[in-house]
Formats: C-alpha cells, sequence, structure tokens
C-alpha cells in the first residue's frame, strides 16, 4: 500500500493532522497500535487554548466541543491562605481557554475521519520506519495478524514517546533534553461537582493541587505526591481531606465530595528532541517533546505542531515548494522551548520539593505575589496560558 503521507498514531495529533490533510486534498494513512476503544478512553488533558479551538472548528471537528465545553475566562490562584483570580480576556485582547477532554476531542476526530477520511488501522503496530532518507520511506507493521508495508512521500511519527518514528533520525543526529521532577499527580475523577466554576492551582505548605472538571457534575482533580506512590495508599477519604486542605483560603468553601470514579499516578518530566524533522520523517506532539501538566501545553502543543506541518504539506502539493516543510523544526521548537519554559514555571512555582528550604518558599511566595500585584506579570502568565499564536517563518510565535 502507499499513501503521500504516513501517520503513526491514532491520538489527537494524527487525527487532526489526517484531517487537515483531507481538507487540503492530500491522502493519508492512519496507524494506531491501540484499539479504538482504548484510544477513546485513556484520559489526558482538558484545556484547549483559544488556537486549538479554531483549528477544531475549522476542521469541522468543533460541533460537540461548541455545545458541551466549558469556556473559561481566568483561573484562580491560591497561595498563603488567600485567592487571586488571573482573568484572561482583559489580559491578552479578549482570549479565553476552553475545557473539553482530550477524550471527547479523540471521539470526535475519529468519527470525523472515519466517516470522511482515508484509512484509519487500529491494531496496527509498526515497527520501523526505513528509508527515511529516501523519496519514499516505508514503515513496516503488522495488522490482523499480517505483516505489512507502508510506502509513503513522507511520515510522520504522532504515536508517542515510545514510538519507533523517532528512532527513523539517526541516533548521532539526535539530540535529547529532558529534565525530571522528584513528585507525581495523584489525578482522580469524581462524581461530585466541581467547587469552583474555573480551575484553582493551588500552593500550599502540603504541596500542590489542582481542581479541575470534566462537566457541571464531573470533578477531575490533582494532589502532587511523592514519586512511586501507591494508590492503594490513597482511600477516597484521604483524597478529599488532603485537597480541602491544600485549596483552602480565605472566604473558600470545601468540596463537593462524591464516588471517585478513577484515580491514577502521572509522573513529571519535560522531554525536548531535536531535530523534528530528519529526511521525509516528521515528529509531533508527544514523539518530540513532553511538558508537565501544570501549564496545560501538551495536547495544544501537539495541534500546533500538526497546523505548521499541514500548512507546510499543503504548501509544498499545491506549488511544489519544500521551504515550509524545511522549516517546520524550527519553526515549532521556539513554541516547543516557549512552552517548556512556561510549565517549568508553573510547576517549579507552585510545588514543593521534599526538605525545601523555608527560603526557597518565600521565594516562591514573592513570585505568586507579584503575579497576584502586577498587572505586567499576570499579564505575561495569562498570554502563556490561553496560548501564543503559531509562527510560520518570517513570522514571530510569542507577542
Amino acid at each position: 500500500m502507499h499513501t503521500t503521507v504516513g501517520i503513526l498514531g491514532g491520538g489527537p495529533a494524527g487525527l487532526l493532522l489526517a484531517r487537515l490533510l483531507h481538507l487540503a486534498g492530500i491522502d493519508s494513512v492512519v496507524l494506531e497500535n491501540r484499539t479504538r476503544a482504548y484510544v477513546e478512553q485513556r484520559q489526558r488533558a482538558g484545556i484547549l487554548e483559544q488556537t486549538t479551538v479554531e483549528t477544531l472548528r475549522a476542521a469541522g471537528a468543533g460541533e460537540r466541543m461548541d455545545r458541551e465545553g466549558l469556556v473559561h475566562h481566568g483561573i484562580d490562584l491560591r497561595f498563603d491562605g488567600r485567592s487571586h483570580r488571573i482573568g484572561f480576556p482583559e489580559l491578552t485582547g479578549g482570549r479565553s481557554v476552553v475545557l473539553y477532554a482530550q477524550t471527547e476531542v479523540v471521539k470526535d476526530l475519529v468519527a470525523l475521519h472515519l466517516a470522511e477520511g482515508g484509512p484509519l488501522l487500529f491494531e496496527a503496530e509498526a515497527h520501523a520506519v526505513d528509508g527515511a532518507d529516501t523519496d519514499r520511506p516505508a514503515v513496516r507493521y503488522t495488522h490482523q495478524g499480517r505483516e505489512q508495508t507502508l510506502t509513503c512521500d513522507y511520515v510522520v511519527g504522532c504515536d508517542g514517546f515510545h514510538g519507533v518514528v523517532r528512532n527513523a533520525i539517526p541516533e548521532h543526529l539526535r539530540r535529547t533534553y529532558e529534565r525530571t521532577y522528584p513528585y507525581s499527580w495523584l489525578g482522580v475523577l469524581a462524581d461530585a461537582p466541581p467547587v469552583h466554576d474555573e480551575l484553582v492551582y493551588a500552593h500550599s505548605g502540603r504541596g500542590f493541587a489542582l481542581a479541575s472538571m470534566r462537566s457541571p457534575v464531573v470533578s477531575r482533580c490533582y494532589l502532587q505526591v511523592p514519586d512511586a506512590t501507591h494508590l492503594d495508599d490513597w482511600p477516597d477519604g484521604r483524597i478529599w481531606d488532603e485537597l480541602d486542605a491544600r485549596l483552602a483560603a480565605d472566604g473558600s468553601r470545601p468540596l463537593h465530595r462524591g464516588p471517585i470514579t478513577a484515580r491514577s499516578v502521572l509522573p513529571m518530566r519535560s522531554h525536548v528532541t531535536e531535530p523534528m524533522h530528519w529526511g521525509r520523517v516528521f515528529l509531533a506532539g508527544d514523539a518530540a517533546h513532553i511538558v508537565p501538566p501544570t501549564g496545560a501545553k501538551g495536547l495544544n502543543l501537539a495541534v500546533a505542531d500538526v497546523l505548521v506541518l499541514a500548512r507546510a504539506l499543503t504548501e509544498r502539493y499545491a506549488t511544489g515548494s519544500a521551504e515550509l516543510l524545511d522549516a517546520y523544526s524550527a519553526t515549532c521548537l521556539k513554541r516547543v522551548w516557549r512552552a517548556e519554559h512556561f510549565s517549568w514555571f508553573m510547576t517549579t512555582t507552585l510545588h514543593s520539593e521534599v526538605g525545601q528550604s523555608p527560603f526557597d518558599t518565600r521565594l516562591q511566595l514573592s513570585q505568586l505575589d507579584r503575579i497576584a500585584t502586577s498587572p505586567h506579570a499576570a499579564a505575561e502568565l495569562a498570554h502563556n496560558y490561553v496560548g501564543l499564536p503559531v509562527g510560520l517563518p518570517g513570522e514571530s510565535p510569542s507577542r
């Protein structure tokens, strides 16, 4: 089988890229190694930047998002016993975010692709990409018990950190930059109304906490916990007690408690692979970069990658010019490193390390106080949170 663009990974990055290419008249094949049920059920991010929202709408995948998504115009910072709201529209020229779970984005894109797009093969396990530096790279994969080969004009790896596409870039040319954090997140879903109508980010002496939501009747909450935490050590009552303690501030109210329906432990790390392009192979999303979830950037970075790549591929087949394709890695990495810095800033400002000195805690509180009292500092946070523009060569990706 041959296709113009072979896409490995049927998550939001791969599915959205396939959709944007379809709208541009460019054929593709998507290979996903998991089942459809698994892809549509795995819990991931829920904050969509305005550019992500606009891209999904333009792709025809925004109808349910617009109907069910929750528009958020700010976040609540809690620290040192007080609460301070960061309002987005007034600080960013009217921009906001939408709370709509990645699981729902994937469901929408899968349904759209199966109805209108090209081949989407679930349980198709890719083994390797051969000939990345030739004009016809090939993907070797297994589907329905048969070894098969997909030849392509271009191969795009949207197959995550453990995917095979990254290995198609020669090891001596790949550079990796990593940072691991000495704590994890305990994330829970609960059948309980959210404590607040916007996200609450809390710095406390007991550790970080985040109160989010999936709907007006379902809460999504996170607690900073030590690495290697066992879920058995966190019964429902302990989780609710700890959330109440960490989210407490003057005038705040206790959380609404309800049955916890899902829980997991998420390690915190940052990772960037450079370059994101070699030969006829491109990396997008988690295959190229990972951010800690504190800044809500993972899904949005993936969307920015595929938006840049879809424009570049469209230009290539419309005009014959590979200029945008050749600039893909440099274009994306400017935004990636900005997002990495913002995610690092949010993470290190709001979390406490084991044995952290009182001096370091006072520095964190000083930074949070500056955000609460300085319009300039608040605007910097707000612009990064709602998402910087997606730049192309000759454009600046920052304001």
